[in-house]
C-alpha cells in the first residue's frame, strides 16, 4: 500500500526484469506494471524503458517520465509522449559503471592488450615497446556526467584529454572544441576517440568512415583506436570494418549496436582488433538507481524542481 497522498507509479520498461524494481521501490510508493485503465488519475511517475507507444499520452496527471538507462532516445521513440519533464538518470554507480569500462578499454588498448593476448595465444614470447600516457590523447565525443569522470580518472594516469560538445562546455584539464567546425580540429588531435554522446537525429551514424579517417593516426600507438560505449545507432557497423580492414583504425571496442542483440552472423563478432561486450559498460542496477528517483517524486511532490532534465529540443 502506498503511502496516504502519493501517487503511483506505473513502471514500463520492456524487457528488463521488473521485480528487482518493484522490490527497489518497496513500500515508498505504489508500483503498478500495468494500466487497467489507459487514463487512470492515480499515476503520477512513470519509470520506463522502451515503453508501449501512446501508454503514457492519456494519463491526466502524469508529474513526470524517469529514464531508467542512461539515454532517453527510447523515450522519444514514442510520437505520443504527453508534455510532462522528463528526467535522465544520474547515479553514483552508474558514473562509476561507466568509468572503469572506460579506462579498462583505454588502458588495455594504450598497453597492447589485443598484441599480448595474440601472442599468449601462438606461445609467443614478445616484449612490445610501451609509449607513456603523456604521448596519447584521449578524445571524448560527448562530455557529459559519464564522460567528464571518466575523463577525469584518465587524466589522473597521465592522458592528455580533448573533449567535443555540440555547444561550447568547460571543463578544467580538457582542451574542448564544440560545433561542426570544432569536430575537425578535435579529430586530428585525437589517438583513442571514446563516444558517449546521446542519439539525436543530428548525431544517429556520426561514428563512420569519414568522420574515422580524421583521427590521428600517425602516433605512439601506431593508429587510431575507437570505443563507443554511447549508443549503437551513433556508428556505422561496416564503416568500422571497413576502417579497420583499410588501415583506418587500429583496433576497436564496442560495447553497443546498430542491432542488439548483436546478430550471431555479424562479422563484428570474430575480427581479431574489436573487443566486444554486450551493452554491459553501465548497466542500470535499481538498488543504486531508485533512492534518487524516489527522491526526486518526493520533492516533485512538494512543489520542488526536478533535476537532471531533459532538454526536449536538442533530444538529451
Amino acid at each position: 500500500m502506498r503511502e496516504e497522498g502519493k501517487g503511483r507509479v506505473l513502471v514500463s520498461i520492456g524487457s528488463m526484469d521488473p521485480e528487482i524494481w518493484l522490490r527497489s521501490i518497496g513500500s515508498r510508493r505504489e508500483a503498478v506494471l500495468r494500466l487497467d485503465d489507459p487514463a487512470d488519475p492515480t499515476i503520477h511517475y512513470a519509470l520506463v524503458w522502451k515503453q508501449p507507444v501512446g501508454i503514457l499520452s492519456s494519463l491526466p496527471n502524469l508529474k513526470a517520465i524517469f529514464s531508467v538507462g542512461a539515454g532517453v532516445d527510447h523515450i522519444f521513440a514514442d510520437r505520443e509522449l504527453p508534455d510532462v519533464p522528463i528526467v535522465r538518470v544520474v547515479a553514483d554507480n552508474l558514473t562509476q559503471h561507466m568509468t572503469e569500462y572506460v579506462v579498462w578499454r583505454v588502458m588495455d588498448h594504450h598497453r597492447q592488450g589485443i598484441l599480448y593476448r595474440t601472442n599468449q595465444s601462438r606461445a609467443t614470447w614478445c616484449g612490445l615497446q610501451q609509449p607513456p600516457a603523456s604521448d596519447i590523447t584521449v578524445g571524448f565525443m560527448g562530455l557529459g556526467n559519464l564522460a567528464g569522470a571518466a575523463a577525469r580518472a584518465l587524466m589522473a594516469l597521465g592522458f592528455n584529454i580533448n573533449g567535443w560538445t555540440r555547444r561550447p562546455r568547460r571543463m578544467e584539464g580538457v582542451n574542448c572544441f564544440h560545433g561542426p567546425d570544432g569536430l575537425p580540429a578535435f579529430l586530428a588531435a585525437t589517438d583513442m576517440l571514446v563516444v558517449l554522446l546521446p542519439l539525436t537525429p543530428d548525431t544517429e551514424g556520426v561514428i563512420n568512415h569519414d568522420l574515422l579517417r580524421q583521427l590521428r593516426h600517425d602516433n605512439a600507438l601506431g593508429g587510431a583506436v575507437l570505443i563507443n560505449a554511447g549508443r549503437g545507432r551513433l556508428q556505422k557497423d561496416a564503416d568500422i570494418l571497413r576502417a579497420l580492414e583499410d588501415g583506418t583504425l587500429k583496433e576497436a571496442s564496442l560495447d553497443v549496436f546498430e542491432e542488439e542483440p548483436l546478430p550471431a552472423s555479424s562479422p563484428l563478432w570474430s575480427h581479431p582488433r574489436i573487443v566486444i561486450t554486450p551493452h554491459a559498460a553501465a548497466n542500470s542496477n535499481p538498488e543504486h538507481l531508485m533512492p534518487g528517483m524516489l527522491a526526486q517524486m518526493d520533492a516533485c511532490d512538494r512543489g520542488e524542481p526536478l533535476l537532471n532534465l531533459v532538454d526536449r529540443k536538442a533530444g538529451y
